[in-house]
């Protein structure tokens, strides 16, 4: 049985600023992730990826970000117990207590439950089931593998673009394929794509792949018209994911679909649970990273309180011992 102050569940941003904002307060903390390494959705999908929306940086690469994050949080060593899903909650006295996957255990003064949007599963590429390892990819943690690559992008969203846009400059072409003639993504990094020289097909769906163990070519059709074979090493499905909370669902959580609701101090209707990020659900809720670390620090500073009542709400900036 371990037994830290907080545990926080969810090695993603909010995850890892939570951790840093603990250590802050002199409370002794946990992270707990059942990926292998810190940094949620970002590093598993696009560590890549040059996220803009950051406060102080005009733009930062996922990878970086969270890399700073652990840096910041660094100095208060929190434990890491990655690669170690969180799936049974209990209570000893006021005390919460975490089951993990292999039978560890956590007690806490106060859990924080910054788990992003829970456990995610790409949605496939039907044509694509045969393919799955060899040229059929769904992130691509290091766009410099596919340099020199024919690469086709499936989908429509702001991960298709993202993907565009990165790729371009490295690939031998890229091709993108969306069903319909609207995309999702954001306009302006449509637009920027749209000047490149990627190819772009609306109304159209990849109907064959060919190749004997891994992809060499692409059957596309646009709708009402013909099939057009195209030479393809590489095939990204950017069509989303599909999430869940897991275990987390079966806690006793009051639950707005897969989001857990919050209070304005991050309280769920637990005793001692909080949560942060784009978990939670609130009226007037958006799901930025920005957000989440300003929900974190407000669930670390409550749940101190909540393990000891004398603490005081505010800690004073971080400014003010220097």
């Amino acid at each position: 049985m371990r037994e830290v102050d907080v545990a926080v569940i969810g090695a993603g941003p909010a995850g890892l600023f939570a951790a840093y904002y603990a250590g802050f307060r002199g409370l002794s903390v946990a992270v707990v992730d059942a990926l292998p390494e810190p940094g949620g959705q970002i590093t598993a999908m696009y560590p890549e990826k040059l996220i803009h929306d950051v406060a102080g940086f005009p733009s930062i690469k996922g990878r970086d970000l969270v890399a700073n994050l652990v840096a910041q949080a660094a100095p208060f060593d929190p434990l890491y117990l990655l690669g170690a899903r969180a799936e049974k909650l209990g209570y000893a006295g006021e005390r919460p207590v975490l089951g993990l996957a292999g039978g560890e255990q956590v007690s806490c003064g106060a859990v924080i439950i910054t788990g992003g949007l829970g456990s995610f599963t790409p949605r496939p590429l039907p044509v694509a089931e045969h393919f799955v390892g060899a040229g059929i990819v769904y992130f691509v943690p290091q766009p410099a593998e596919l340099a020199d690559r024919d690469v086709l992008i499936v989908g429509g969203g702001d991960s298709a673009f993202d993907w565009a846009a990165t790729l371009q400059p490295l690939a031998r072409s890229v091709t993108l394929v969306h069903r319909r003639e609207k995309f999702r993504a954001h306009a302006a990094t449509v637009a920027r794509v749209l000047a490149m020289p990627v190819r772009v097909v609306v109304n159209a769906e990849v109907t064959r792949l060919h190749g004997d163990g891994s992809v060499t070519g692409a059957e596309i059709t646009v709708r009402g018209g013909a099939a057009e074979t195209l030479p393809v090493d590489t095939v990204i499905a950017a069509l989303g994911f599909t999430a869940d909370l897991g275990p987390l669902a079966e806690w006793g959580l009051r639950l707005d679909r897969r989001h857990i609701v919050v209070d304005s101090a991050m309280a769920t209707n637990l005793p001692r649970i909080f949560a942060a990020g784009d978990i939670t659900e609130y009226p007037g809720k958006v799901r930025l990273i920005a957000t989440g670390f300003g929900e974190a620090a407000t669930a670390v500073n409550n749940a101190a309180v909540a393990i000891d009542p004398s603490a005081h709400l505010f800690p004073g900036h971080s400014s003010d011992g220097t």
